[in-house]
């Protein structure tokens, strides 16, 4: 070894353990070549610190959890709407958002521990199976699906599968006291969005939808080629408590009331670019009149079919403010089944309004508005709502609307002594509305021969919920929360609530929302318009 070769020796291994030492920080056993030599200091900084607890730190730690937290609380810095799913809820959430999920169809409660059909599921293979409201459920092949420590979770999964397998069911019914098995072919079983439609008078008919799935234009314009079949020549639209879904099919439901070229929205992100959608020339009901049904629990999709119906000067817009939801997400896979649903842009009504409500107090305030609306009389009274001047924006025919939080309607209806008030009170509806399917159900199950023959039309005219029986419900619902339960205040709104759930179990949901409809403020404000 010569002396310079003596001298740059140890200098040389100087380096090489410096540069060992910067790829070793590099690396997270997970990075790929692209990204080990990355620059970007402040995600190696959050790399670096889930490695060190995973490897180094002195107790085992669930590692996801953490990553887990660490997405949730970024997210909650930039905006309410940008949220991260697991992957578990993610499958829930896709599920409802395709409209239809592979089972056997059924609404079901653990009653005694035992799984107790409430309802069979319209579209479902259990109808046809000959499965019936009140039938038990012992069995799925060798499964038991009774006993006290059975979940929901795992009942789904042995009843729900691959499309067209099989299933055996063991049936015990109650009302012949027999026990039999079913052998049935699981199918897919949909989730409908399109809850209700029928006619409120003769040529006035009624849609409610209450999400935008996959499969909600193709309801819709079931629906609304059935009304026409009956007469319907004008339409009420009930987009309350309607949280939004999916941007394409609200352009297709909006396109059904505007003429060829008409606006729609137009969305605007971090660059100013900006993306217009029209109104095609499809469109099968743009000569009738149409009322928009709108909530504070209306919000996003809602909010833009009712924007762009109220800016093209199409229809009236009826009920009280909108949520105020004017951000548009795209789900953003992160590999391992779990999504970040991220806002890329926001969404303006045909005038430019946005109508996304300010969140910079931070989400407990954005989501609290929702009760402050209440308790500051904004619900009673449409004076209670503020609007800036500067968010004032102009119709083609002059009608003067604003932006800055929310769609207010043309025609303000306030709330009076809807089953709505019901969820404005924090936890009261959980509390004394909740048990109401188990009630009706015990109820039904005491004589359930006795509705066989009649309609839904002579059930909703005959039917009565008597004090005698709300008292009954009373005190139902205070045995089953071990504390006595007043609910007297709210009489007649229970009333309503519990006739509506005794349709729905006897005849489906859209039944369940005619009767749930009978006395509501804003159907009779529809139909008082409508006369006029």
């Amino acid at each position: 070894m010569n002396k310079r070769t003596q001298y740059l020796l140890p200098a040389i291994i100087a380096a090489a353990v410096a540069a060992g030492v910067f790829i070793g920080g590099k690396l997270n056993f997970s990075a790929s070549p692209e990204t080990l030599f990355s620059s970007n200091t402040s995600k190696d900084k959050l790399n670096r610190l889930i490695d060190y607890i995973d490897y180094e730190y002195v107790d085992d730690v669930n590692v996801d959890s953490i990553v887990d937290v660490t997405v949730n609380n970024i997210l909650e810095n930039l905006d309410p709407h940008s949220v991260y799913i697991s992957s578990d809820d993610e499958k829930r959430v896709a599920e409802n958002m395709q409209g239809d999920f592979v089972g056997v169809g059924i609404r079901f409660d653990m009653v005694n521990d035992t799984l107790t059909v409430i309802r069979t599921l319209e579209g479902g293979p259990s109808i046809a199976a000959g499965i019936k409201a009140g039938d038990r459920i012992l069995m799925a092949d060798k499964d038991t699906l009774y006993g006290k420590n059975m979940r929901n979770t795992e009942i789904i999964s042995r009843l729900k599968g691959t499309e067209a397998t099989s299933v055996n069911l063991k049936i015990y019914r109650k009302q012949t006291n027999e026990e039999f098995d079913i052998d049935l072919k699981r199918a897919k079983v949909p989730i409908k969005s399109v809850v209700a439609h029928y006619m409120l008078t003769d040529d006035l008919g009624y849609i409610k939808i209450n999400r935008f799935a996959e499969t909600t234009y193709d309801e819709f314009e079931e629906a609304l080629e059935s009304l026409q079949r009956q007469g319907a020549r004008n339409l009420t639209l009930d987009l309350r408590d309607n949280p939004g879904g999916i941007l394409d099919v609200t352009r297709e439901i909006a396109d059904e009331f505007l003429k060829d070229g008409k606006l729609i929205l137009f969305t605007k992100n971090k660059k100013g670019e900006i993306d217009k959608y029209y109104a095609t020339d499809d469109g099968s009901f743009e000569d009738g009149e149409v009322y928009v049904l709108i909530n504070e629990k209306s919000a996003s999709a809602s909010e833009i079919v009712a924007g762009a119906l109220q800016d093209n000067d199409k229809g009236i817009i009826v009920g009280r403010r909108s949520f105020g939801k004017g951000l548009v997400q795209r789900p953003m896979p992160l590999g391992d089944g779990s999504v970040v649903r991220l806002t890329i842009s926001r969404y303006y009504t045909p005038t430019g309004r946005s109508i996304q409500r300010s969140y910079k107090k931070g989400n407990k305030d954005y989501f609290d508005e929702y009760y402050e609306r209440f308790k500051s009389g904004e619900l009673k009274s449409m004076d209670s709502i503020k609007v800036a001047d500067s968010l004032k924006f102009e119709t083609p025919k002059g009608k003067i609307v604003y932006g800055g939080g929310g769609i207010i309607p043309d025609v303000f209806v306030p709330l009076l002594s809807s089953p709505e008030e019901l969820s404005l009170e924090r936890g009261l509806r959980a509390k004394i509305v909740g048990y109401i399917d188990d009630f009706v159900f015990y109820k039904l199950e005491a004589d359930r021969a006795k509705y066989k023959n009649i309609s839904l039309q002579e059930f909703m005219r005959d039917f009565e919920i008597t004090d005698e029986m709300l008292i009954e419900y009373t005190d139902f619902l205070s045995e089953m929360r071990g504390q006595r339960i007043y609910i007297e205040k709210y009489a007649d709104q229970m009333k309503r609530h519990i006739k509506a759930i005794f349709v729905e179990q006897l005849y489906g949901t859209n039944g369940y929302q005619q009767q749930l409809n009978v006395g509501d403020e804003m159907i009779e404000k529809v139909i008082e318009l409508h006369s006029n």
